[in-house]
């Protein structure tokens, strides 16, 4: 997946082409402090040094798993049946190596981040700030005329008459949403809400990661979003129609917290797990997931490129993913991705030149081909989206390819037109003290720059970042199938039930359907240089735009 400039869907790769859609520079993942942290997290072990490992045991082998721990030297922390892996404690890669040709165990990993859905501030020229001294539109929100992605899936259009229902519950498993955003806090269920990750000050090897504890525990409380991804992915899908700012696809929705990533933009494989689980058994309807998994860009099972300790890694994210995602999608969660920024066709990989993305500078060159799967966008049972300019065309930085594009949605391109302009990308909500931190305001709390808008009336503002990326891309289809659960679903556990099959269906059968550029090998020209994307399928399934662009106002119309 992409990586976020911010932080999250997977380290891209990039080219200098797609440098718009850079990832967070050197941000893979989220690493933290060595050693067990809190939440059950730790950081990824050093060889000779004690750390967590997360044992991955083929069907009905637990006791045996156990007996390989005990052999290997380790001891088992705990056992997560629901997903068939033990959390055990050892000394060092020689503990995993030992396992790695045991017959009961699938695969086995340190306890790491994973990585994410680039989601990339857009450049250009300045921006107005926007506050009340300019007044106030007579109807719609206030920057709603800056929502061109609104009206590309006549979400507009759609929320004048339905805007969802607050049975329906959104997990965003990201970065964090700032749940005290004027344009958040109407929707966001901070009960409900987790934080599965603890702040890790440094990495590693004693570089910044996180940074300073924000509170004693190190564990942010569940309305904060010290990197501003997760706000953005959420204000997206349901900020509410509330005379503030923007609105959502599905302002009348509830989001749901699912922290799963670092301040510092990187995730780790356990949080990850925790929350689909989470998500699963509290009734949420329906994940939006910006992200890919590290440290690997692709996973390969069985390359003969990387050695059987690099291979046993990649099978335990390979399968850990997919036992997490087939458990909640068993339990009724629909599940939506993010494609990825690095502007490849995932049909025809061939190089893999960043990876393994952590720790920092042991990325190296390795052949790769269709059996690796970017995780969780090539896993079963996930719907995945590609990204689109405001001109309708893929956009430069999207990842595509025939088998693993679900659905298109507008994901912004600052690059889509004669000049550079952040007015291309998406606007959604950012926190206030994220901008102050990477600063982005003047003491006077006005934004330096195009990339960050703000909205102020009655002695309040409330502000906004335009930004690029698939990351900005999946929340649309992830808010289109929360309009989609409000309409269909039944009642039970408390809310409403659709099956996810039957929203996955009812989101193809809305979209609408876009043939693939003519001719189909698509020349994208930036500052002189030339690339080609080749897109190949026919209109009603394509490697640009899968079944078609996502529809609100379609879902908000149709007919079972």
């Amino acid at each position: 997946m992409p990586r976020i400039t911010s932080g999250l869907a997977g380290l891209a790769v990039m080219t200098s082409l797609t440098a718009c859609a850079t990832a967070l520079p050197a941000t893979p993942g989220l690493p933290g402090s060595p050693g067990i942290t809190g939440a059950g997290i730790t950081a990824p072990a050093r060889a000779g040094a004690s750390g967590d490992f997360l044992v991955f045991y083929a069907d009905g082998k637990r006791r045996e798993a156990l007996a390989a721990i005990g052999r290997a030297g380790g001891s088992a922390v705990r056992t997560e049946e629901r997903l068939g892996y033990v959390q055990a404690r050892a000394v060092g890669e020689r503990f995993a190596a030992a396992l790695d040709a045991d017959p009961a165990i699938v695969g086995v990993t340190a306890d790491r981040r994973i990585g994410f859905a680039t989601a990339r501030p857009a450049k250009g020229a300045a921006v107005p700030d926007i506050s009340a001294r300019e007044g106030r539109p007579k109807a719609g929100e206030p920057l709603a005329g800056r929502q061109w992605d609104m009206r590309m899936i006549g979400a507009d259009l759609a929320n004048a008459a339905f805007k969802g229902s607050r049975k329906v519950l959104v997990g965003v498993i990201d970065t964090g949403i700032d749940g005290n955003h004027p344009d958040i806090a109407p929707n966001f269920n901070r009960g409900l809400s987790r934080n599965f990750v603890t702040d890790r000050p440094k990495d590693q090897n004693g570089e910044t990661l996180d940074g300073a504890c924000e509170v004693a525990s190190c564990q942010d409380p569940v309305d904060r979003d010290d990197d501003g991804h997760g706000t953005h992915v959420a204000s997206t899908i349901a900020s509410p129609v509330n005379g503030v700012g923007i609105a959502g696809v599905a302002p009348g929705v509830q989001l749901v917290n699912l922290r799963a990533g670092q301040d510092s933009g990187f995730f780790f494989l356990k949080p990850s797990l925790d929350a689909l689980t989470y998500a699963a058994d509290i009734g949420v309807d329906v994940v939006n997931m910006s992200y890919y998994v590290d440290p690997w860009l692709y996973n390969c099972t069985n390359n003969a490129a990387d050695s059987e300790r690099e291979r046993s890694e990649q099978r335990a994210v390979v399968t850990g993913m997919q036992r997490a995602l087939d458990y909640a999608r068993g339990k009724g969660v629909t599940l939506i991705s993010a494609l990825g920024n690095g502007s490849a066709d995932l049909g025809k990989p061939k190089l893999d030149k960043a990876s393994p993305g952590y720790p920092r500078g042991d990325e190296r060159v390795r052949r790769v081909d269709n059996s690796c799967l970017n995780v969780p966008a090539e896993s079963g049972g996930v719907i995945s989206i590609t990204a689109l300019g405001p001109s309708g065309r893929k956009a430069i930085y999207s990842d595509y390819g025939l088998e693993q594009a679900d659905l298109s949605a507008p994901g912004g391109d600052a690059l889509d037109g004669p000049t550079v302009s952040p007015t291309r990308s998406i606007l959604a909500a950012a926190p206030e003290s994220a901008l102050r931190a990477a600063g982005k305001l003047d003491r006077d709390g006005r934004p330096k720059n195009g990339e960050v808008l703000r909205d102020c009336a009655g002695g309040a503002c409330s502000y906004y970042q335009y930004l690029d990326g698939t990351s900005m891309a999946a929340p649309h289809a992830t808010g289109v199938a929360a309009l989609l659960i409000s309409r269909f679903g039944k009642p039970g556990k408390g809310g409403l039930e659709l099956d996810p099959a039957t929203v996955e269906k009812l989101l193809y059968k809305t979209a609408t359907p876009r043939p693939c550029p003519s001719p189909r090998a698509y020349v994208y020209r930036v500052y002189g240089e030339a690339q080609t994307h080749t897109c190949e399928g026919g209109k009603d399934k394509n490697g640009f735009y899968g079944h078609g662009l996502v529809n609100a106002l379609n879902a908000t119309t149709a007919v079972k």
